[in-house]
C-alpha cells in the first residue's frame, strides 16, 4: 500500500508543479521536495523506531505522507504550487517508511541471508509501485466526478492507500522484529541509537558501512535525477499520461521485480560485487537516456535500467550496511544512511532540473554517467585491493 501512495503522485508530481510554475527549472523542485521530505523523516522515523520498535517508526512516517497528499490535494485546489511543494515535502513520508520497511527484514535476519531477506521486503512493493502510475488517470476521472480539480484526485487516492499502510502496519506488524531482536542482547547501548552522534562514531570504526553508504547514496541520486526530469521529458515531447505512466511503471518493475534475484546473488557473489555492477547498469542507463532523443523506446530502456541498477545498490548496500553494525545502533546508521541518500538524491534532482532546463535531457545522462563512473571505479580499485 505504500508503494501505491508513493508511485501514484511520483507519476504526476513534476507534471503538475510544471503546470502550475510554467517553468521546467521548478518543476524538478517536485522530485527534490519529495526526496527532501523522506531525507527530513529519515531521522524521526529511525528515532521512533530505536525508542518503540518498526511499528512505531514506520506508521510515522505512513501518517506524514498522508497528511502531505490531503495538502497536495488543496494546492492542486487553489492553483498554488509553492504550497503543491510543501505538500510534496510530506509526501515524501511514504518513501521514508517505504525505506524503513526494508530493514525490517533485517532485524532477525543471520548474516549470509540479510541481503535476502532485505529484498524481499523491497519486492513486496513491486505490485503497488507498479501499479500506481496507471492509477493515476482513473483516479482523476473518479476525482473529478467527486467534485475535485484535475489532478487532485491521484493524490486523494494516494491519501487512502498511506491510510490503509498505516493500519496494516498498527494491526499485523506484531511482534515487533526490532524488539524481539534486542530482547536476546546486551542493553548497554540502550538509548544510543536515538542520537547522530551514535551513529558518525560508529560509522568512524566501520569502514565497509561507510562505503555501502557512499554507493547507496550514489545509486539513489542517479536514479532520481534522472528519473525526476522523465515525465517532464516525455510531457513536453508530447506523450500523454498514460504514455509517462506506463514508462514510469516499467521504471518501478526494474527497480523491484528481481529485487529477490539481486539480494541472492548479494549473498552467495558478496555486496560489494553487486555494488560495482549496479554501477554499470547505472552507467549504461546514463548512456541510453542521454541519446535518447524523441525515442520514446530508448528512454523506456534506459528507466528500466536505472531502476535494475538502483535495486543494486540498494539492496546489496542496505544489507552491508545492516551487517556491519550491532544491533543496537542498527536504527540510528540505517536512518543516518537514509537521510544522506535522501539529500543527495534531493540535491541531485535540483541540479537536475537546471540541467535540464539549462542545457537538455542529454547532457543530464552525461553528467549521471560520470558521477556513477566515478564511483564504481572507487570502489573497484578498494574492492580489489582488500582482496
Amino acid at each position: 500500500m505504500g508503494g501505491v501512495g508513493v508511485a501514484v503522485g511520483l507519476a504526476l508530481s513534476s507534471v503538475v508543479v510544471d503546470e502550475l510554475s510554467r517553468s521546467t527549472v521548478i518543476s524538478g523542485f517536485a522530485g527534490t521536495a519529495t526526496v527532501l521530505g523522506a531525507a527530513l523523516l529519515a531521522l524521526p522515523t529511525a528515532k521512533a523506531s530505536g525508542r518503540g520498535g518498526r511499528r512505531a517508526g514506520l506508521s510515522l512516517a505512513y501518517t506524514a505522507a498522508l497528511v502531505g497528499c490531503a495538502i497536495s490535494v488543496l494546492a492542486i485546489s487553489l492553483r498554488n504550487w509553492p504550497l503543491l511543494l510543501a505538500g510534496l515535502v510530506l509526501v515524501g513520508g511514504g518513501s521514508a517508511g517505504s525505506l524503513a520497511a526494508r530493514y525490517s527484514a533485517t532485524d532477525l535476519s543471520p548474516k549470509d541471508r540479510s541481503a535476502r531477506h532485505l529484498s524481499l521486503v523491497v519486492w513486496a512493493s513491486t505490485i503497488g509501485s507498479v501499479a500506481g502510475p496507471n492509477l493515476a488517470e482513473p483516479a482523476d476521472r473518479i476525482g473529478r466526478s467527486l467534485g475535485l480539480v484535475e489532478k487532485a484526485g491521484p493524490f486523494a487516492f494516494a491519501a487512502l492507500a498511506f491510510a490503509l499502510a498505516v493500519v496494516i502496519v498498527l494491526a499485523f506488524l506484531r511482534p515487533d522484529p526490532l524488539q524481539l531482536a534486542r530482547a536476546g542482547t546486551r542493553r548497554e547501548d540502550s538509548g544510543a541509537n536515538r542520537t547522530i552522534r551514535t551513529a558518525w562514531r560508529t560509522l568512524r570504526t566501520t569502514p565497509m558501512a561507510r562505503r555501502a553508504m557512499v554507493m547507496i547514496a550514489v545509486s539513489h541520486t542517479a536514479m532520481v535525477s534522472v528519473m525526476s526530469m522523465t515525465p517532464v521529458k516525455l510531457h513536453h515531447d508530447g506523450s500523454n499520461l498514460d504514455v509517462i505512466g506506463i514508462v514510469i511503471s516499467l521504471h518501478i518493475a526494474g527497480m523491484y521485480v528481481l529485487s529477490p534475484v539481486v539480494g541472492w546473488l548479494a549473498d552467495k557473489a558478496g555486496k560489494v560485487p553487486v555494488l560495482v555492477l549496479g554501477s554499470a547498469l547505472l552507467l549504461a542507463a546514463a548512456a541510453l537516456a542521454g541519446t535518447a532523443g524523441h525515442r520514446v523506446w530508448q528512454v523506456t530502456a534506459a528507466l528500466v535500467l536505472l531502476g535494475l541498477g538502483w535495486s543494486c545498490g540498494l539492496v546489496a548496500g542496505s544489507a552491508l550496511v545492516t551487517e556491519s553494525v550491532p544491533i543496537e545502533r542498527r536504527p540510528a546508521v540505517q536512518g543516518l544512511s537514509d537521510l544522506l541518500m535522501n539529500v543527495c538524491g534531493a540535491t541531485g534532482t535540483i541540479v537536475a532540473g537546471a540541467i535540464v532546463g539549462v542545457l537538455g535531457y542529454g547532457m543530464l545522462g552525461l553528467v549521471v554517467g560520470i558521477m556513477v563512473a566515478l564511483a564504481g571505479l572507487w570502489l573497484t580499485i578498494i574492492w580489489r585491493r582488500a582482496t
